[in-house]
């Protein structure tokens, strides 16, 4: 890989009415709001030239994708590595609990019902964006989510992740070189080794 162009998908009726959804066999397709900032995300990328698209097992990423490469003959790779955190009991409720209940608590600790401690989310991301690393595409499009996207900004910018971290926009290209997506990498995986919070 050479590049790699980061997207959060597209507004989805989940994220519509501010709902949790981090199970693959749980509906969650775009908004029609989310259908036009694909599509605004194809005419974003027509001129780019795209050797692989990765999208993450979340109907919402595969959709996404699907609108902004329309019948473009474009590779796909789905990697579960890339998927939103599993909620636990907050699956389907008010984002806005789980997200209060992740500042009440370290990353270390699991959400109520079998969630993901945030520790072993920040390891599963930096895994699948590693897998990236390696590929011999030199252009790779990566429909993910929010969470995954701003961890590799954040170390990017050199911040390690945090316990607030800021929400991505919808369905925009955040442009990432080999030795930047590197570079993060390597900070989330130093703390992963030795968590700060």
């Amino acid at each position: 890989m050479e590049r790699a162009l980061l997207v959060r998908h597209a507004e989805s009726v989940f994220s519509e009415r501010g709902l949790a959804n981090g199970r693959v066999d749980v509906r969650c397709p775009l908004s029609s709001r989310g259908v036009a900032q694909a599509r605004a995300l194809a005419q974003e990328l027509a001129d780019e030239e795209l050797d692989l698209c990765v999208t993450s097992e979340l109907e919402r990423t595969r959709e996404t994708a699907d609108i902004a490469l329309a019948d473009r003959a474009v590779p796909r790779l789905t990697l579960p590595e890339l998927n939103d955190p599993l909620y636990g009991r907050y699956e389907g409720g008010p984002l806005a609990d789980y997200v209060a209940w992740a500042h009440a608590n370290d990353s270390a600790a699991e959400p109520p019902g079998g969630g993901e401690r945030r520790q072993q989310l920040v390891a599963r991301y930096a895994a699948g964006f590693r897998r990236l690393l390696e590929r011999p595409e030199r252009t790779i499009l990566v429909v993910t989510h929010s969470l995954p996207v701003a961890y590799v900004l954040m170390a990017r910018a050199g911040r390690d992740p945090a316990p607030r971290v800021p929400l991505v926009g919808y369905a925009t290209v955040h442009e990432l070189t080999a030795r930047e997506l590197t570079g993060a990498l390597e900070r989330l995986e130093a703390w992963c080794s030795a968590p700060t919070w």
